[in-house]
């Protein structure tokens, strides 16, 4: 069976950004899973598959279509039970859970408030008024009014990532000496924040950073195709 993810892009199709289908590549690296991305564009996701889902990522594998990024990890990781494992154990989805519980409500937050211009500059002029009038929705502030704070932003983001910091202190991954699901979790976010800013705005030696490095190198760098 083929596989075909659909992914989130701006302007141009050779940066997907989105953190979930970052979550999403990984997995697939993991499992050693042969696929077709086909990133779209905010607008155009209503369309794909007949308007299955609202949001990205979506997986076709033949005759099935999931959509969200841990429906997606689970699936793979019941259909393709011999490749290598995403969670290791019903402990590995418990702690997956969680990391999404803080990535989502800590790290996505902080990293909106810092590249919401550039995620804006990204994206063709259809896209950007879809941009700017969810975003004034979701956050009640404008683009611009958002963006006036990236400085701070910049500054605070170090602290949100105390709790992965001390955790790294003892281990090279999330998952323990090798990467699982919760570790695509978090580089999903860091690397939406790299792809859209161009920095993960953390000091050289941090912990974080050099996990970071660490799982961009996977997979035969795959991650760091898209710069």
């Amino acid at each position: 069976m083929s596989i075909t993810l659909y992914s989130l892009c701006g302007s141009d199709r050779d940066r997907p950004f989105s953190p979930h289908c970052w979550k999403v590549v990984m997995a697939l690296k993991h499992k050693g899973l042969s696929y077709v991305e086909q990133p779209m564009p905010f607008t155009a996701i209503s369309e794909i598959e007949g308007g299955v889902s609202k949001t990205v990522p979506i997986l076709r594998d033949g005759d099935r279509l999931i959509a969200d990024s841990f429906a997606i990890a689970l699936y793979l990781e019941e259909t393709y039970p011999t490749r290598p494992s995403l969670f290791a154990g019903e402990g590995g989805k418990a702690l997956s859970r969680f990391v999404e519980g803080y990535s989502q409500t800590t790290i996505h937050p902080a990293a909106t408030r810092i590249a919401i211009k550039q995620i804006h500059d990204m994206l063709d002029p259809e896209d950007q008024v879809y941009f700017r009038e969810s975003r004034k929705e979701r956050l009640g502030k404008t683009v611009e009014e958002v963006a006036a704070g990236r400085d701070a932003e910049i500054e605070a983001f170090p602290e949100t990532l105390k709790p992965l910091r001390h955790m790294l202190s003892h281990q090279p991954f999330i998952g323990g000496a090798a990467p699982l699901f919760a570790d695509f979790i978090v580089f999903g976010a860091l690397q939406w924040l790299r792809i859209v800013s161009g920095s993960i705005h953390l000091p050289a030696g941090d912990p974080v950073g050099e996990w970071f490095e660490r799982c961009l190198d996977l997979y035969d760098g795959e991650a760091r195709r898209v710069a």
